[in-house]
């Protein structure tokens, strides 16, 4: 049953907390990212009138992203308003955007309204602001996780008066969760240092004298280890970076950033 705004304060958050509590144990055994984010609008949404905009995973630096692709790198829920993502990409995507800084360097939380009044965006910066207002986004809350997803509702309220700090703090918990799963729903992410292969400091240390030009004769006297288990490294490298050659390898290492 949903919760009306004029609930006691006390009665919402046990009712919140429970249900989303239940979501966090269930979630593995959800099969999609539309699933992983259904799931948990239906419970914001009854409980707070504060609906899923989506989940993203943060591109390696703040201004790249051209690199984000819906339903790939980002998922929007279904029921977002239509023609708001269109018109989001209509915008210059290599703009420094305060809310995705915040997300890759913060632990916590931030209302929209929140992040407005630390940056107080003015001029081009509002265009973002406007266009969310124009689809009925009066306020929104971002929930940035490990600094390498961000999970952000979106409400027609002003969330001041409704999120109370315990609020805040399970929507967050609910929402690393669902992080979490999309992460294995979506697959490893080679752009992301935290998503690289996972090769052995042996096989790396290999492939950083490989990428110098060195034979396996100089790696193997570096190393202090026999040419054959330089040679097996290298092949074990080979496979885990899916290539077949050593060129490649080195060339895969690198643009996965495996070594500097």
């Amino acid at each position: 049953m949903a919760i009306v705004l004029d609930t006691p304060p006390q009665a919402r958050f046990a009712d919140v907390h429970a249900r989303l509590i239940d979501y966090a144990n269930r979630v593995e055994e959800l099969r999609s990212p539309d699933e992983v984010l259904d799931e948990l609008n239906t419970i914001t949404t009854q409980s707070l009138s504060l609906s899923v905009l989506g989940a993203a995973r943060l591109p390696f630096k703040s201004g790249d992203w051209q690199s984000i692709q819906v339903g790939k790198s980002a998922f929007l829920h279904k029921d977002v308003p239509e023609g708001w993502w269109e018109d989001y990409r209509e915008l210059d995507p290599n703009r420094f955007h305060p809310m995705a800084f915040l997300a890759m360097t913060s632990m916590r939380s931030y209302t929209w309204t929140e992040i407005r009044r630390m940056v107080e965006p003015i001029g081009v910066e509002r265009l973002k602001y406007d266009l969310e207002l124009k689809y009925g986004m009066r306020d929104g809350l971002s929930c940035p996780v490990g600094g390498r997803w961000m999970v952000v509702f979106w409400s027609r309220k002003v969330l001041s008066s409704i999120l109370t700090q315990p609020l805040r703090v399970v929507i967050l918990a609910a929402a690393s969760f669902a992080a979490l799963r999309m992460e294995k729903l979506a697959g490893p992410d080679p752009k992301r240092i935290g998503s690289r292969s996972s090769l052995t400091p042996r096989e790396t240390s290999v492939l950083r004298l490989a990428s110098t030009g060195a034979q396996c004769h100089a790696m193997a006297q570096a190393l202090g280890l026999g040419e054959e288990t330089v040679r097996s490294h290298l092949k074990k490298a080979q496979t885990k970076l899916g290539v077949r050659t050593r060129a490649h390898a080195v060339a895969e290492a690198l643009r996965q950033h495996l070594f500097p």
